[in-house]
């Protein structure tokens, strides 16, 4: 989520939980500034009947008017009660209608007798009166909430335009182009800080993969050439004269370091161009014509281990540099033979945008570790970075590359999804 919407949410929520809170709180101070008024009414009425009675020495007439009501019983002397103001029902007897009311109870003592003297209001008044503020504040909040909603939505989106800029360069930003970021200030501090701090940073990036990448460089060349003289002089050392088992023995071991630590140098460089983007360019090749000319150059090494080639091999076609599709298979197939054993199985197949590679082998399924750079069984005398070259192969065409185990059996696919 947008860190506008969220902010667009928070604020929309918290605004109606207060507009709620204060609404309850001020409908309910309404009720009690109303009923404080009419209990003043009440009061008025009242002293006007005590001041009726104290002067005619009798009670006023009981009425029953528009809006209020007097009444008046006589109580025994062993009743007890005392003043007080609540909430009734009122019937409206000239328009014959149930109102609510506000009623006084209170005691008047005449001629040496008590009674009970109830004066009722209507609230009817009070209660469209309540309703109508009611209705009033519930509009200006929705006017408030429509008018928040507007400027969270236009007002806080173009004043967010100038972050979201600067997200998009950074998306866009390519270590191998050497681009610098562009951006425009503002009249915000704070985003005028960011984009100077992003550029600091893509400067500094930048210089530093210059430094490794001339460093890998360097170092792939320096390591290559005392490579080859060493070869070299192995290879002169070889035709200097006979040499017994045991010295063989030992310049075999040193030509398989030799030959280890190449592959392993030509590796790591290959996956350092994959992860900077340095590609071969790509194009769409027929997949199936590379798979059987792999397979015949791998007939041998199947001779040798006796292993049974199944081949179901379909047009398939993809994009990719036929040089990094080349080293895919390359891995694959030397990767099935190589975990192996003798008089297996290596099934290649080909079809529509899937290419799968299975082997037989060991009985254990590999876990995420084998995927790892450098990570290999303890009997492989491989680099360990086959799995690893292939699947960021895969990763920066865009193709999943997947493993798994069926009936004991291991199968690596190459699977290209298809656009919508």
């Amino acid at each position: 989520m947008k860190l506008s919407s969220q902010y667009n949410r928070v604020n929309l929520i918290i605004s109606l939980l207060v507009l709620l809170l204060t609404g309850i709180i001020y409908y309910f101070l309404i009720h009690l500034i109303l009923n404080a008024k009419l209990d003043k009414d009440l009061e008025v009425e009242e002293d006007e009947i005590m001041q009726y009675a104290a002067t005619y020495k009798k009670l006023p007439l009981p009425g029953n008017y528009l809006d209020q009501k007097v009444s008046f019983r006589e109580l025994h002397p062993s009743d007890t009660g005392n003043r007080e103001f609540k909430n009734t029902i009122y019937k409206n007897e000239p328009e014959h209608n149930i109102e609510p009311g506000r009623e006084l109870v209170t005691r008047l003592d005449l001629n040496g007798k008590t009674y009970e003297v109830t004066i009722v209001k209507s609230r009817l008044e009070s209660e469209g009166l309540v309703r109508m503020i009611l209705l009033i504040t519930l509009a200006v909040t929705g006017l408030l909430l429509f008018t928040l909603f507007v400027i969270n939505r236009f007002i806080l989106s173009r004043l967010w335009k100038p972050f979201y800029a600067v997200l998009d360069q950074m998306k866009s930003f390519n270590l191998v182009k050497s681009h610098q970021l562009q951006f425009k200030k503002g009249e915000v501090d704070e985003f005028d800080e960011l984009f100077d701090s992003a550029n600091l940073m893509a400067l500094r990036v930048q210089q530093d993969y210059k430094e490794l990448k001339n460093f890998t460089d360097s170092a792939a060349h320096e390591m290559m050439t005392p490579l080859s003289i060493i070869r070299s002089k192995l290879d002169t050392l070889l035709q200097t004269g006979d040499f017994n088992d045991q010295q063989y023995g030992l310049l075999d071991d040193i030509y398989r370091a030799i030959n280890r630590t190449s592959r392993l140098n030509q590796s790591l460089l290959l996956l350092t161009k994959i992860e900077n983007k340095q590609l071969p360019e790509s194009g769409i090749y027929p997949m199936h014509e590379l798979l059987r000319e792999k397979v015949r150059q791998f007939e041998e090494l199947f001779e040798k281990k006796n292993l049974k080639p199944d081949l179901d091999i379909h047009p398939t076609s993809l994009v990719m540099s036929r040089y990094l599709a080349d080293i895919l298979f390359n891995n694959l197939l030397s990767n099935a033979v190589r975990h192996n054993y003798q008089g297996g199985s290596v099934w290649v197949k080909s079809s529509g945008n899937a290419i799968v590679i299975g082997n037989t082998g060991r009985a254990e399924k590999l876990d995420e570790k084998y995927f790892q750079r450098f990570y290999k069984s303890a009997d492989s005398d491989g680099t360990g970075l086959g799995l690893a070259i292939c699947r960021e192969i895969s990763v920066q065409y865009g193709y999943q590359f997947t493993y798994e185990m069926i009936d004991g059996n291991h199968y690596f696919k190459l699977f290209m999804p298809v656009s919508p």
